[in-house]
């Protein structure tokens, strides 16, 4: 009797944390959308982004391309309680947070040893079918360098 208490207890646990993460617009995979996003010469592409459950932390999993058009891949699991959390993959970056402002924006911070080296916002539309991201990092001589790129839900 008590084993089986605890199992129904363990399945409705992850059964609503399902439910959660699936109410959250910024699950799932997200593609690129080159002709609608504004990136500078030799700035970096995140082709493809998926966010997933990972137990009681957001896994996020982006693959693209370096200003060099190499592949890159890059990995992270946390919550969006703007702690930093690890990232992994990312030679620019170390480490990784997201703020949640609202149910459909998200801040963000990439850091090197300590140091932002990216830092925006991503914004899920009212339909939940793109989003636009946008990010400010510090560019050469002293310029900030700013993209905005938008993605598609497949």
């Amino acid at each position: 009797m008590k084993a089986r208490t605890i199992v129904l207890t363990v399945v409705t646990c992850f059964a609503g944390l399902t439910l959660c993460f699936a109410d959250d617009a910024n699950m799932g995979t997200w593609k690129l959308n080159e002709t609608k996003s504004k990136l500078g010469p030799g700035a970096p592409k995140n082709t493809t982004v998926v966010y997933e459950a990972a137990g009681y932390n957001v896994k996020v999993t982006v693959d693209g391309v370096d200003a060099k058009g190499k592949p890159t891949h890059s990995e992270w699991t946390g919550n969006f309680d703007g702690k930093d959390h690890p990232v992994t993959g990312n030679t620019g970056s170390d480490a990784r947070s997201y703020t949640k402002v609202n149910d459909r924006t998200l801040n963000f911070a990439e850091k090197k040893s300590g140091k932002v080296t990216v830092s925006g916002q991503i914004v899920v539309s009212a339909d939940g079918k793109s989003r636009t991201v946008t990010t400010t990092s510090p560019g050469r001589k002293g310029k900030t360098v700013k993209n905005t790129a938008f993605y598609d839900k497949s």
